[in-house]
């Protein structure tokens, strides 16, 4: 059997599948199919293998026809590309060209944090194309795909909200964090309360709803000043009118889940567990609601006025307060001994600016109920009142938690557990922001874009969960499983110069182990298309150039 190329008169071209035989002694051709519909390289591919159809492992050793060249790092993409599946991200996002492209974004976070042109950079040495089926990008192209992120941004969570409906649908976690940045020109950009320490910076409110498991449901952006509980209704619009549900539980901090809030939620029928401040637990103190002997290292509850009271005192925490406290004092003492020192040194020294200066450390100390300072003569004096000391110290390490879940099948335990659960969201903010991740910089400007930037990194952290659940018992953190598996790069096969498909070579122990792991099986090939990704600025160069 052979294929035979005809050419009449070179205009056209026809392509035969045929064998040969003997008759009557002599050799005959018979014509098993046409095929000339097929694309060229098809033509080539099977000249190739009729050619060597005796012994098909002398196709590796035909340099004069195959070519051999170092392909794309793969390990990644189809690691990422198998959670995605998992979770049912890709499913949410589609298959159409937007929602291939956001599901790269995704991927390109957990990667390599960066900029929209860094992730067309990094396409460039990844296998993207070939794995999700893109054609060519640009940067241009994923800033608009951030337009139709923040449009579908509903629908997208929607659905993974479905995919997880297994798993819980009746007990939100919520709480907010803030995010400076470097410029003034973003739309949501303003000065509000900043919990990163950023002096004179604009910054941006995140709101997080989670499930009691940690895994985020939807996030939400606000302007910079907008103040914690003001964001909290949205919370509850969202969960009564897209993810339904009838008990629902809110978990929030003291500082979000205070009396308008709660209204909010009596509105929806829904229930809360939120903590009081030291300021209300002195309240209730005073009007013996409970005492003070029921802070103790138990959990120990208490009904009032209609609501459940779960009481504790935590004695690690208390024993740190303690020795903060300590601290503080030593370190004002050795603040007033080098003042004493200068007082002497410099006998024009006023003691009493030196008083101002050390009462704005002691007011910054938060110690100005029980510590004086005070001049005899022109020695500074400090003075510590033991007894007001022992009343600030009467609450360390004491908190309560409030709840209006009245049913007995919630115990005090799951009150107290399920708000210590608000942890996970801050790991999230922690990993979003100053960790894996990197929220910032926020290269974007307009609000809808810096929305779907942050929806973005919310993703990336979702699919890291599934990878740290997957490689924390390997003592491996995400960030090296990433960096190992981008290490497995393909092996480029091309036939007269044009790519044919890209060979995946055996993972090392370690990298096989990690995709293990997940379940994740690497094919033996990939297609090649030979699709180069580039920025705009290189696009148009090499436009100019070929002209």
């Amino acid at each position: 059997m052979f294929l035979e190329t005809l050419t009449n008169k070179g205009k056209y071209t026809t392509h035969l599948l045929r064998e040969s035989f003997r008759e009557n002694g002599k050799v005959m051709h018979r014509t098993i199919a046409n095929l000339s519909h097929c694309n060229p390289e098809t033509i080539e591919a099977m000249k190739l293998a009729l050619k060597h159809k005796s012994d098909l492992t002398q196709l590796v050793c035909i340099s004069d026809i195959l070519e051999l060249f170092q392909g794309p790092s793969v390990g990644a993409i189809l690691c990422l590309h198998s959670v995605a599946e998992k979770i049912g991200l890709r499913q949410a996002l589609g298959d159409t060209v937007e929602g291939k492209r956001a599901l790269w974004q995704i991927m390109a976070r957990v990667i390599d944090q960066g900029s929209r042109l860094s992730s067309v950079r990094l396409a460039g040495s990844h296998a993207v194309c070939d794995v999700l089926g893109l054609k060519a990008f640009n940067e241009e192209d994923l800033y608009k795909n951030l337009d139709w992120l923040c449009e579908n941004q509903d629908f997208i969570e929607d659905a993974l909200f479905q995919k997880s409906m297994g798993r819980t649908r009746n007990l939100f976690l919520y709480d907010v964090t803030s995010t400076y940045l470097e410029g003034i020109q973003n739309e949501l950009a303003a000065f509000g309360y900043n919990r990163d320490g950023k002096k004179g910076k604009r910054q941006l409110v995140v709101g997080l709803l989670s499930d009691e498991e940690g895994y985020p449901l939807s996030v939400q952006v606000f302007e910079g000043n907008t103040q914690d509980p003001k964001t909290f209704k949205h919370q509850v619009k969202k969960v009564a009118e897209r993810f339904g549900g009838k008990s629902v539980t809110f978990v929030g901090d003291r500082g979000m889940i205070k009396g308008r809030q709660i209204e909010d939620l009596s509105g929806e029928e829904f229930h809360y567990i939120t903590a009081i401040t030291k300021a209300q637990i002195e309240t209730l103190l005073a009007k013996e609601a409970f005492q003070m002997s029921l802070f103790e290292e138990n959990l120990t509850e208490v009904s009032y006025d209609g609501l459940r009271y779960v009481l504790r005192r935590n004695p690690v925490r208390a024993k740190e307060i303690a020795d903060n406290r300590q601290d503080k004092i030593a370190s004002l003492q050795k603040e007033i001994k080098k003042g004493n020192t200068r007082l002497i040194d410099h006998p024009k020294a006023r003691p009493e600016t030196a008083i101002n200066k050390l009462n704005r450390r002691i007011q910054k100390l938060k110690m100005s109920k029980w510590a004086t300072i005070e001049a005899k003569g022109r020695t500074l004096v400090f003075t510590v009142d033991e007894d007001e000391m022992q009343k600030a110290s009467k609450l360390d390490g004491c908190y309560v938690i409030k709840s209006d879940l009245l049913s007995k099948e919630f115990t005090k335990e799951f009150i107290h557990d399920r708000y210590k659960d608000l942890a996970k969201v801050e790991i999230a903010f922690r990993t979003m922001k100053t960790g894996f991740l990197e929220l910032r910089p926020v290269n974007v400007r307009l609000a809808r874009r810096t929305r779907a930037h942050v929806f973005v990194v919310t993703m990336a952290y979702r699919v890291t969960q599934e990878l740290n659940k997957a490689w924390s018992k390997f003592n491996c953190t995400v960030e090296e499983g990433i960096h190992n598996l981008s290490s497995l790069c393909t092996t480029e096969v091309r036939a007269k110069g044009k790519p044919c498909f890209h060979r995946i070579p055996e993972p090392r122990p370690e990298v096989k182990r990690l995709l293990d792991a997940l379940n994740v099986e690497l094919p033996k090939a990939i297609p090649s298309k030979g699709i180069v990704v580039s920025s705009r600025k290189k696009l148009v160069k090499s436009s100019k150039t070929s002209s």
